[in-house]
């Protein structure tokens, strides 16, 4: 039976540990917090399978040239908009491949939208907006799993034939039931009744780290665990980039740097230069015959 009443849910009772959260003392918060909190890698345990296949799902939107499109509102909203965001100078990505869409628009990341995440049709015209295909996938995230927001666009998103993915952090969740692969991590009731930016939080944290991350692994953008896609933006990742080199091929910091600049920056290049021992175009042919796979390419 789906949960629909807020009261039902998991993710809004009371926490017995905390009842008298008020009159702790401090030390003995931050030891139940931390307490709390390992549960939350145990709550995904099960949900390894679904989140397996949601990883699978991406993918192959990917490699069909899809986007990946969160929608949540609050909290949830904007982990969606900050696991995107990261893809760009960890991935290398074009920022429209992994979007981040939150109720009530980009003011909603700092200030809360009053009514935002409970309209049905937002969620539509958002998708709408982003002009969806059926060569997308849209993941609803949901503390509660009944946010009409995210319904909405799981209701949109199913109408237009895009894959469509569920994160709730309550088990029966109604958004679960309009997704062709549903994620229940269902962490229990927080130290602060209600307050789902805890454990919740973290959870979806860590679900969309996975979902991301993995997918991103299977599309070619890693190379053994390193990021070979990253983009020298900025000093530091100037530094890690040629430390990339160097751990992926083995040569010394002085060689590295040489390789980076003969490469043009491109960390994959110089990988490839190295490893394969070719001048700089036949590495590029490599990775482009390779859709930029650097074990391919070698």
């Amino acid at each position: 039976m789906l949960k629909t009443d807020i009261n039902q849910l998991t993710t809004e009772s009371r926490n017995p540990a905390s009842a008298h959260l008020d009159d702790m003392a401090t030390a003995d918060i931050v030891t139940l917090m931390n307490q709390e909190d390992a549960k939350v890698s145990q709550s995904i345990q099960s949900q390894i399978p679904a989140i397996a296949q949601a990883v699978d799902r991406i993918v192959t939107v990917f490699k069909a040239g899809g986007r990946l499109i969160y929608m949540g509102a609050g909290t949830s909203g904007r982990l969606g908009v900050l696991d995107a965001a990261e893809c760009v100078p960890t991935f290398g990505t074009d920022p429209a491949m992994v979007r981040g869409i939150i109720a009530g628009g980009d003011q909603a990341m700092t200030v809360a939208v009053e009514g935002a995440e409970d309209s049905l049709t937002l969620g539509e015209q958002d998708l709408t907006a982003l002009h969806l295909t059926e060569h997308d996938a849209v993941v609803g995230l949901a503390a509660s799993g009944r946010t009409p927001y995210v319904i909405g666009a799981l209701k949109y998103a199913n109408q237009v034939g895009a894959t469509t993915i569920s994160l709730a952090c309550n088990e029966q969740a109604v958004i679960s039931e309009l997704a062709d692969v549903a994620i229940e991590v269902a962490p229990g009731p927080e130290v602060l009744s209600g307050s789902t930016r805890l454990k919740a939080g973290t959870a979806e944290k860590m679900v969309l780290n996975m979902l991301s991350t993995i997918a991103m692994v299977k599309i070619g953008k890693v190379y053994h665990n390193l990021m070979v896609d990253v983009k020298p933006t900025n000093e530091k990742l100037v530094i890690r980039a040629k430390h990339i080199i160097e751990l992926a091929t083995g040569v010394d910091a002085v060689t590295a740097a040489s390789l980076f600049d003969a490469a043009n920056q491109d960390v994959k290049t110089a990988i490839v230069m190295a490893l394969a021992d070719v001048d700089v175009t036949t590495a590029q042919q490599r990775l482009q015959q390779a859709d930029g796979v650097v074990r391919d390419a070698l």
